[in-house]
């Protein structure tokens, strides 16, 4: 059930994307028990100026080569879930394409089950 929003800077290749489209869905699948055919996924490419960051919030170092994962999955994950996604999305897109940590920022958006609709014009997971 997660949606996944991925920005980045334009200019990367298309296997850079592949990696990074990748690296996040198995993150959710190891981390939160995502089942591992549920895969919706939007990559979304910015201009220079199109994407506005903070460089040095919070004390990291970041670069034009942050990407911003924001996934939206229905609610009731534990914080010890979150975490572990957080921390194996950065192991795993560090070992490809290479993301540095410092550039990967990850915001989730927890909704209601029932407000999923996967098509038919049904709420397949409201009780």
């Amino acid at each position: 059930m997660p949606l996944v929003r991925i920005s980045l800077l334009e200019g990367k290749t298309e296997e850079y994307r592949k990696a990074l489209a990748d690296g996040v869905h198995r993150a959710l699948v190891e981390a939160v028990d995502a089942p591992a055919q549920d895969r919706f996924q939007i990559i979304t490419e910015h201009p220079a100026g199109g994407l506005i960051y903070d460089p040095t919030y919070l004390g990291l170092q970041r670069t034009d080569n942050i990407v911003m994962v924001q996934i939206t999955l229905s609610t009731g994950r534990k914080l010890a879930q979150k975490r572990k996604l957080f921390k194996r999305m950065a192991e795993i897109l560090a070992e490809n394409p290479g993301l540095r940590s410092h550039d990967l920022m990850v915001n989730l958006v927890e909704v209601a089950w029932e407000n999923w609709s996967f098509g038919n014009g049904e709420a397949q997971y409201a009780l």
